[in-house]
């Protein structure tokens, strides 16, 4: 009985995730296609793992579908395998070639399209698709493949006027076809995206604002690697009009995005692999993406801080900051979950957080999730800048060494309301390299 209490609180821990850049840290998750139902955020990704010893497998080992939603202001929550390679009714087994895929609602019913390696060995992938009254599932699988269909990176758009669309392929060109009402097949031949670059393409997302569809995709330039471009046009089906890229090449890799409104704000989700350092086990990510006046979109720069605005009892990750001086971060030590810390505090060290929501003031105490191996000196919590009103002061003290971590907790000193920007300054010996390691804080009722 101990045994499955424990086992029961380990998945708990497990399926629940704070997180700035990148979202969650406890399973690698790429091509993410965020969509919002009913006010509430979703994400829908694939899934990268370390390819098991003896397996012979791609490029990329991808066995199943995992699916999150943000709860409260920075929590997302695991809702485990949504679909694995060997459910797949037509698929082949063992494949590990479950990737990108999207989920859309039309009515009261919820459509999960994904690409898999065809069984009958008809294509390199073909697109599948799953029907659930749920954003979350279960869903229930069609037996085939939509006929008519060859390719990968299934983006799905619903127009104003009901019709909706399946965008996909992978190569030197993308498609573009008409739904059914069913939503299950196509109603007229897949054609070309027309308007676009020269180089390989995949990541097809298409999304309409103003009265404008915006085709985004990822774009390989030959002497960049992955970007992610977008076209404009006053048709779904195109011709489109190439404008330029969302965001540069990050670090030689893959990239493959979604782009949503959620809250009045335009975010651009993508990947990156910041956790694993290796390119082929990412980590989706997202940044909030700006329109010019024009319609043209800025250009988007992958930030450590990301999006959301931890509240009470959410991890605010202060390594994933807004600013640092007098100090760093780095992976954090001992047997902490993965992720990083803020380390090499000295004298008048800062790091700054933004947007920490402390909702109506109701909070009382801040918490501090520390690790030190000498014991001078304090740090401070202030509000805006490291001259602002102070909340909070934690003293340093040892917790046994650098790498040995406990949870501090010290009394709010002022009423705080809303969502505020805090700088944490570390005060110790002139002359000393190391204050504290600092991987968290937390602000309490």
């Amino acid at each position: 009985m101990k045994k499955l209490l424990l086992l029961l609180t380990i998945c708990v821990i497990v399926n629940i995730t704070t997180a700035q850049n990148p979202l969650v840290t406890h399973i690698y998750t790429a091509d993410p296609t965020a969509r919002v139902f009913d006010g509430k955020l979703y994400v829908y990704p694939s899934h990268d793992i370390v390819p098991p010893e003896g397996t012979k497998a791609p490029r990329f080992c991808m066995p199943d579908y995992h699916l999150f939603s943000l709860e409260g202001g920075n929590t997302w929550k695991d809702y485990g395998v949504v679909l694995d390679q060997n459910e797949v009714p037509w698929g082949e087994k063992n494949s590990y070639g479950m990737w990108a895929p999207d989920c859309i609602k039309r009515g009261d019913t919820y459509y999960y399209y994904y690409p898999a390696k065809p069984l009958d060995g008809s294509s390199f992938r073909r697109i599948g698709v799953g029907t659930s009254k749920s954003p979350t599932g279960p869903f229930k699988w069609e037996k085939s493949y939509i006929k008519g269909v060859s390719g990968i990176d299934p983006g799905l758009l619903l127009d104003d006027n009901g019709k909706a669309y399946l965008y996909f392929g992978g190569g030197k060109e993308l498609f573009v076809a008409p739904l059914k009402d069913n939503m299950k097949e196509i109603a007229a031949e897949p054609i070309k995206v027309e308007g676009l670059p020269a180089g390989y393409k995949e990541g097809s997302f298409c999304f309409k604002k103003d009265g404008k569809y915006y085709f985004t995709f990822a774009h390989v330039f030959a002497d960049e690697g992955y970007s992610i471009g977008y076209a404009t046009s006053d048709n779904p089906l195109g011709p489109f009009q190439y404008q330029g890229k969302i965001m540069d090449n990050i670090n030689n890799g893959t990239n493959h995005h979604s782009v949503v409104n959620y809250n009045g704000r335009w975010i651009l989700f993508y990947h990156f692999w910041q956790i694993s350092g290796y390119n082929k086990l990412r980590s989706m990510c997202a940044d909030y993406m700006e329109f010019k006046k024009d319609g043209t979109i800025k250009k988007v720069k992958p930030t450590m801080r990301g999006i959301n605005s931890p509240t009470f009892g959410e991890e605010i990750q202060v390594d994933r900051h807004n600013g640092i001086k007098g100090a760093n971060t780095s992976f954090v030590s001992g047997d902490e979950p993965l992720g990083w810390m803020v380390c090499d505090t000295k004298m008048m060290s800062t790091v700054q957080f933004n947007s920490v929501d402390f909702a109506d003031g109701s909070a009382t105490k801040m918490q501090a999730r520390v690790a030190c191996g000498q014991r001078i000196g304090h740090f401070e919590v202030r509000i805006g800048n490291s001259k602002g009103k102070l909340i909070a002061k934690f003293p340093i003290k040892s917790t046994g060494g650098w790498s040995s971590w406990e949870t501090i907790e010290t009394p709010l000193l002022e009423k705080v309301t809303g969502k505020q920007n805090i700088v944490v300054v570390f005060h110790s010996d002139w002359g000393s390299t190391k204050a504290v390691n600092l991987n968290w804080l937390k602000i309490v009722k």
